[in-house]
């Protein structure tokens, strides 16, 4: 797991910070309206305090408008497959019961983490995570932990916001010093979450489909709609708008 003060020094080895913009991003989504992650969900009191205390030492650096709850995010899944072939950022429903597979046969049990202060990627600042690096790499590796993370190596965190513009990481560093919270949060991690966001909102609020309970080893779904609806449902609407405008239902 990346210690504190290497995270420090990539961050200011980069002149700036990445300017995030609010916009639709279509070239990526083409149209496709969620994408999925696996994700440690700690939507909880303590941690949505430390957030925001975070988010008040770093005002005016920071994209208005973020409202993804505090989690870890654990794996990518991407867009819900709508075809007999998935994209290379789709899956379908075999590989998503392939991940469920092999978190039963894995029986990973409940760990604890812990959340402590602020460091940043060039794109965004975060409540660094420490604790259970067994426990991670043994979820990652039943999660597909083959798709590229998007920062490149791995690193576990809580993102506090997305910067506004682009800022010299100097700057930003000494505003990072100046958040001290009073004590590490730990956390028991009991489930993990596949959850999905609105492919067109930059930050945009999370929504849990499912969970993988780490006592039972069970997947819960969250509503009645089965696995095979949630790739059902996109096909479907997929079919009726290729039918309407002439085109194939696999294109976009």
């Amino acid at each position: 797991m990346t210690d504190p003060a290497t995270l420090r020094r990539r961050f200011l080895a980069e002149a700036q910070t990445l300017r995030n913009e609010r916009r639709d991003f279509h070239e990526w989504h083409r149209g496709r309206p969620h994408y999925l992650l696996w994700a440690i969900d700690v939507d909880l009191p303590a941690v949505r305090g430390r957030v925001a205390a975070a988010q008040r030492a770093l005002d005016g650096l920071l994209l208005d408008g973020y409202r993804r709850q505090p989690h870890i995010t654990l794996a990518l899944c991407g867009f819900p497959a709508h075809g007999a072939a998935p994209a290379a950022d789709e899956f379908d429903l075999a590989w998503l019961q392939a991940r469920v597979a092999a978190l039963e046969a894995a029986r990973i049990a409940p760990f604890t983490l812990a959340l402590g202060g602020l460091e940043s990627f060039s794109s965004a600042p975060f409540l660094h995570v420490d604790g259970a690096l067994g426990a991670l790499a043994a979820l990652r590796a039943c999660l597909h932990a083959d798709t590229p993370h998007p920062q490149g190596e791995y690193v576990p965190h809580v993102t506090v916001g997305l910067y506004a513009d682009a800022l010299p990481t100097a700057t930003v560093a000494a505003r990072l010093d100046g958040f001290a919270p009073a004590a590490t949060l730990r956390c028991t991690i009991e489930r993990i979450a596949l959850m999905r966001y609105a492919a067109a909102e930059i930050g945009g609020a999370l929504s849990t489909l499912a969970e993988w309970d780490l006592v039972t080893h069970r997947l819960h779904w969250h509503d009645a709609a089965s696995s095979t609806a949630l790739f059902a449902r996109r096909a479907q609407a997929c079919a009726s708008r290729g039918a309407a405008a002439g085109h194939h239902p696999e294109t976009p």
